[in-house]
């Protein structure tokens, strides 16, 4: 590993069918190096296979759960895989999740705390991994072969939810961390934009089309038609897009929905 090519970073790929797979698969495609931390082994390794299967270099880095200490201990190894003098970091994705849909009065105080410490505090503690690197970052340069620009030192983006912005009957805990998030992204967007960082927050309001979503649904119809689902592929290319902004027209937060879908 002696070329210098920039690195990508994503925390949370679930089965490998959604958001953050999809995005690493991207990024892997495009030339950056990729680095996949997420819980369950069998997955991050399939994913990570294919990857590099496809002419990528991908490696997993399993956690066994989000909290602080497997967080650093996961960036920690991620440097002993990819050396900063030749995989700059560049684009982080924070893509981690933990939802509770209930009543309010069925949810349990185990239930609150994992989502608030997976929602917030890993969040949390996976931006400070991510932005002690970037602060420490020269502008990007183009011999580097990544999409950033040469006014940017990196971009962090958040996944978020309809949760984000409003809560509902049964969405009082996600709903809450969710909002959290939402304030962590745009906190650190306003510190860290000055030093030329992009950070930021992506509202998926919708159904993504996943295995799961698709076992839930149990309908050929829903699938098969673009307009009432989201992509995963799709939401790949939009924070594509987001890194590719300039900081002359950056944008902090971005929503994202299927064309038929009711807001």
């Amino acid at each position: 590993m002696s070329a210098i090519r920039p690195l990508f970073v994503v925390a949370g790929i679930g089965n490998g069918s959604g958001t953050g797979a999809s995005s690493a698969r991207l990024f892997g495609k495009l030339g950056y190096r990729v680095a996949l931390i997420s819980r369950g082994p069998e997955h991050l390794n399939k994913l990570a296979n294919e990857i590099s299967q496809n002419g990528g270099e991908a490696a997993p880095f399993s956690v066994p759960d989000y909290t602080p200490a497997s967080i650093r201990s996961a960036f920690s190894t991620i440097r002993t895989q990819f050396p900063v003098a030749t995989s700059p970091l560049r684009v982080a994705v924070f893509n981690a999740g933990y939802g509770v849909w209930k009543p309010f009065l069925d949810i349990t105080e185990e239930e609150v705390r994992e989502s608030l410490d997976v929602n917030v505090l890993a969040a949390s503690t996976f931006s400070r991994e991510v932005l002690l690197e970037f602060t420490k970052n020269d502008l990007e340069q183009a011999s580097e072969g990544g999409k950033g620009g040469s006014r940017k030192k990196g971009t962090l983006i958040f996944t978020g939810a309809t949760a984000s912005l409003r809560g509902n009957t049964t969405t009082s805990v996600f709903a809450a961390a969710k909002f959290g998030v939402r304030a962590l992204s745009q906190s650190l967007a306003k510190e860290f934009g000055k030093q030329n960082i992009h950070v930021a927050h992506s509202i998926i309001d919708g159904t993504i089309l996943t295995d799961r979503t698709k076992k839930q649904r149990n309908d050929p119809a829903w699938e098969s038609n673009a307009d009432v689902h989201l992509d995963p592929d799709s939401i790949a290319k939009a924070y594509l897009d987001l890194v590719e902004q300039d900081s002359s027209a950056w944008a902090w937060e971005i929503d994202l929905r299927p064309a038929h879908e009711k807001w």
